[in-house]
């Protein structure tokens, strides 16, 4: 998809992946900016139950605005790719961080109140985010921690009662599994 547009937004390049898409670095062309697009694959993998999901987690982060919850600016869909427009975050995974040895026990404070703090607000929303692991979480280069990826979020609240379903099917458990293999989720 590099080069291509979908609506006024240029795809630069893919900056990652995963089950319910693709992420990657556009220029909007409207507001002269840099943004995050993600892309729900075609093909197989875009069943009618996904393209669901994958909308579903557009209204969540809409209702959603918090500091330490990545923002979302539009959900759209051309030639059957559906996609959604997120704020752009500079920085690095907390998996990167991570990677580089223990944090430090103040860091590790500072980054946990701001993660309690985006959680709290999702769950006062009704919202469950079902898929929380250091590589959906960002941190930018002043320390500010950022929740991404709300793919397999759940409404267990009637906060939102037109979308308070499950993503899921019966006995199924939404995540990732150890060694990055996604669990059966549709």
């Amino acid at each position: 998809m590099i080069g291509e547009a979908l609506g006024h937004y240029r795809i630069i390049k893919k900056i990652g992946s995963g089950g319910m898409g693709e992420v990657y670095r556009a220029r909007d062309h409207k507001l002269d900016r840099d943004i995050a697009l993600k892309a729900l694959p075609t093909g197989t993998l875009a069943d009618e139950a996904t393209r669901k999901r994958f909308r579903q987690e557009a209204l969540i982060l809409a209702k959603l605005n918090h500091p330490n919850i990545a923002t979302i600016h539009e959900f759209g869909s051309q030639d059957g790719v559906d996609f959604l427009v997120m704020e752009l975050i500079s920085g690095k995974s907390l998996k990167e961080i991570l990677s580089q040895g223990p944090l430090a026990e103040k860091q590790i404070q500072r980054l946990g109140l701001q993660l309690a703090d985006g959680l709290e607000t999702a769950h006062q929303h009704g919202v469950v985010h079902r898929d929380l692991k250091p590589a959906n979480i960002m941190v930018t280069s002043d320390g500010r921690l950022k929740i991404l990826d709300f793919g397999l979020a759940k409404l267990v609240q009637d906060t939102f009662p037109e979308m308070a379903q499950s993503s899921t099917k019966g006995d199924a458990v939404p995540g990732t599994m150890p060694h990055g293999q996604k669990t059966q989720t549709s």
